[in-house]
């Protein structure tokens, strides 16, 4: 397992880092470069708060059936034509629900035609993630590695040509932003349900109320503890936009969306790690096979990694702020190094959440493949609670700052709770050499970074480069990437 677990990641992160780089700097970024921090901001609330109810798209059942394939891959045939019909249904439920709640909370005209838009693009998006969980499921990751990156890969290529060859004349808006994810989605929805039914033969739908019941009940433990997590992890902006005036709060949403953006590109690839670990887990704790070895092995690698690129980011934040946006229209300088210097600060807060968010997805993979999830239910629950109280105290004093504190201090709780949850069932050995040496990594690299800004005088570029590659040497020297174990991993004839 570990064999197929190194080989699989390493295709992931190879498409990830060919297309999703490129995507979040040379697209996303531009787009809000162009339309401006106030109109993206309204996106990025309404894409936010579409994601809060995401869990009626889908009930949990896209985690619940990649567990059950990867367990008993001969239920694919007879599931598929039945969920298929189900997450229709639920597409519907979930248009009514979205609709329903942002009138209430005061939505109207823009927002309404927006979240229509934005909610009609999470329903496309849900079909794909079912269809791949089937794919993982039986383990082809290979096919889902490609389809992973295919929606962005297409959405590069047409928001490339309407940015960058000035089709709309200067007049490009958030509106054509959407579409294009629209026409994106639609294409890889095609091209994944082709691959599928290359495996399972032909879809017939059809409408079997004892089996929807049976789903979704086996499947609400899942869909309450991805509503519970999408809460608090995607509120912020939501909460951001409500809690304060109408023009500051959309502006605020866009300023807390610029720092976000690398964050988000982080967790892209930290939870290609648990798209690989659930069906690798289900399968070894159905066969009774430790998975220490494994759990070690993808927290060591995912957490040196982010230590090394949370660290960094402390001390070149305000550089990358500065590199990746610009002044828009009718900004002045005053008013961009404003916007600038809240951004550094926002992101210097999420990138040190990212280190407990990295280990979220390892240790609660783990509980999920082994059905702990009223224990995860009650950590997510807390998380939530946690969450609101910190932003509504903070919001109306520290704007989008005040939201990235609650933010940080709610991954960190989680995160510990997770970790003493797994501690408990698993009894892993407490491993101190690991503990000792992620320590000596960080003083390690903060040295470093005192020593780069305080004593040499290089370009910011090339100081962050050295920073970086500083810590990779470390991780090596340390053994928390241990090059040799991955050649015999690799090498086994026995995946």
């Amino acid at each position: 397992m570990r064999k197929k677990f190194l080989k699989n990641l390493g295709l992931l992160l190879f498409l990830n880092l060919l297309v999703k780089p490129f995507w979040i700097l040379g697209i996303d970024r531009q787009v809000q470069n162009v339309v401006g921090p106030e109109e993206y901001g309204l996106y990025f609330t309404i894409f936010n708060f579409s994601f809060l109810f995401y869990i009626f798209l889908d009930l949990g059942i896209t985690n619940f059936n990649n567990r059950n394939i990867a367990q008993n891959n001969q239920l694919l045939n007879k599931h598929l034509p039945g969920i298929t019909m189900l997450k229709l249904i639920l597409g519907f439920v979930y248009g009514i629900i979205i609709f329903l709640v942002g009138f209430l909370i005061g939505y109207r005209g823009e927002h309404l035609y927006l979240l229509a838009w934005v909610g009609f693009n999470q329903f496309i998006l849900s079909l794909i993630l079912y269809i791949r969980s089937n794919l993982s499921g039986l383990l082809l990751f290979k096919t889902d590695s490609f389809l992973s990156v295919l929606d962005r890969l297409l959405m590069i290529f047409i928001c490339g040509f309407l940015l960058w060859f000035n089709f709309f004349d200067g007049m490009f808006t958030i509106h054509w932003f959407v579409y294009a994810q629209t026409a994106a989605y639609l294409i890889t929805l095609i091209i994944a349900l082709i691959a599928l039914l290359r495996k399972s033969g032909s879809l017939q739908f059809n409408w079997n109320y004892p089996f929807f019941i049976l789903i979704i009940k086996k499947s609400l433990p899942f869909a309450l503890l991805v509503l519970l997590m999408s809460f608090y992890n995607r509120i912020d902006p939501v909460l951001i936009e409500r809690l304060l005036p109408e023009t500051i709060g959309e502006k605020q949403s866009g300023i807390y969306a610029q720092a976000f953006r690398l964050l988000d590109a982080g967790q892209n690839f930290a939870y290609l790690f648990a798209v690989l670990l659930l069906p690798l887990f289900s399968k070894m704790i159905k066969h009774n096979e430790s998975t220490e070895k494994l759990v070690k092995l993808s927290f060591s690698i995912i957490i040196s990694g982010v230590l090394i690129i949370a660290i960094t980011s402390q001390f070149y934040a305000d550089d990358l702020m500065n590199l990746m946006y610009y002044p828009f229209a009718g900004e002045t300088q005053a008013q961009f190094d404003s916007r600038i210097n809240q951004s550094a600060l926002i992101f210097r807060l999420l990138m040190f959440s990212f280190v407990a968010i990295a280990s979220n997805y390892i240790f609660g993979t783990l509980l999920t493949a082994n059905n702990n999830l009223k224990q995860l239910n009650i950590v997510a629950f807390c998380g939530l609670v946690i969450n609101l109280t910190l932003n509504f105290i903070l919001i109306p004093q520290y704007m989008s700052v005040g939201s990235a504190w609650a933010s940080l201090v709610t991954q960190v709780i989680t995160a510990i709770a997770q970790l003493f949850i797994v501690q408990k069932e698993f009894t892993f050995k407490i491993n101190l050499r690991l503990i000792i040496n992620l320590i000596t990594l960080t003083i390690a690299l903060l040295v470093c970074g005192f020593i780069i800004n305080n004593h040499l005088d290089l370009r910011w570029e090339i100081s962050i480069m050295i920073m970086i590659a500083f810590g990779v040497i470390v991780t090596m020297v340390l053994k928390l990437i241990h090059i040799r174990e991955f050649i015999e991993i690799i090498n086994y004839d026995n995946p």
